[in-house]
């Protein structure tokens, strides 16, 4: 797995914030070390750990990490106060995550490899089963195939709804804002076009993105040119950092170091 694949990661953020729920959840939750605005770099290292894990764990280390995720979310629910209502444990929520981070996942090898045969993608979709059930997910919950989870993803994006409470936190995940000044004022406008890039068109039109012919373009010559030097890599450049955290988490695991 490369880590040019993270160039897609505001653009999968996004989407799965873009259930009302899940949005208002982490814009409420009460869980400070987890936010990304306060500990960015603790909050992507472990949205990475989980990735990497989920992937290419075994079942112990995906054990492990479905326990720290709960430990996690036991706090983050709706009160009597939330205009939306929520649970980090509703197994409908979480399947939705986890479909965004396959779809991710589906696009970046595209990006990074150009068409894929059915049978590889067939793969790929029995491996990212994984991204479910190491949350709250029953495996029968996961959509039996591709043209299955199609059906789902369809469905699903009539779920999306981004509101005047989600949207600010959405268009500063797109522009780096969480981020230092001096970085989100340098990198935030490159990442902004990536991210609208990599966005379906229904994302882009509930956050009122605007996006061209030109654009788009612009964007495929920019992924055409970003894949070429990816793949004249050394492959321990091509997979880092993803390499390096997960042999971050499986160190901290076998320290009994907690992950999340």
């Amino acid at each position: 797995m490369s880590g040019l694949s993270l160039a897609l990661g505001g653009a999968n953020l996004i989407m799965q914030l873009s259930r009302a729920p899940i949005g208002h959840g982490v814009i409420e939750s009460s869980v400070e070390s987890g936010a990304l605005h306060r500990h960015p770099v603790k909050r992507t290292r472990t949205t990475l750990s989980y990735i990497v894990i989920a992937l290419f764990g075994t079942d112990d280390e995906r054990r492990t990490m479905r326990r720290e995720v709960d430990r996690q979310h036991r706090t983050v629910r709706s009160n009597v106060e939330s205009a939306v209502a929520y649970s980090a444990y509703d197994p409908e929520l979480q399947l939705w995550v986890a479909a965004c981070m396959y779809r991710g996942l589906e696009d970046a090898v595209r990006f990074l490899h150009g068409p894929a045969s059915a049978a590889t993608l067939d793969s790929l979709y029995r491996r990212c089963a994984s991204f479910a059930t190491t949350l709250q997910v029953p495996a029968s919950k996961w959509p039996a195939d591709r043209a299955a989870f199609d059906v789902y993803w369809e469905e699903g994006l009539d779920l999306v709804s981004i509101d005047k409470t989600t949207r600010p936190l959405l268009h500063a995940i797109a522009s780096l804002r969480f981020l230092p000044a001096p970085i989100s004022s340098t990198l935030g406008p490159l990442h902004r076009f990536i991210t609208t890039g990599f966005l379906p068109r229904r994302f882009r039109e509930e956050l009122e993105l605007s996006w061209s012919d030109r654009h788009e373009r612009v964007f495929d010559r920019t992924l055409r040119l970003l894949a070429m030097i990816n793949r004249l890599l050394p492959r321990v450049l091509r997979e880092f950092p993803l390499n390096a955290v997960l042999w971050d988490t499986r160190r901290r695991m076998k320290a009994g170091r907690p992950t999340v």
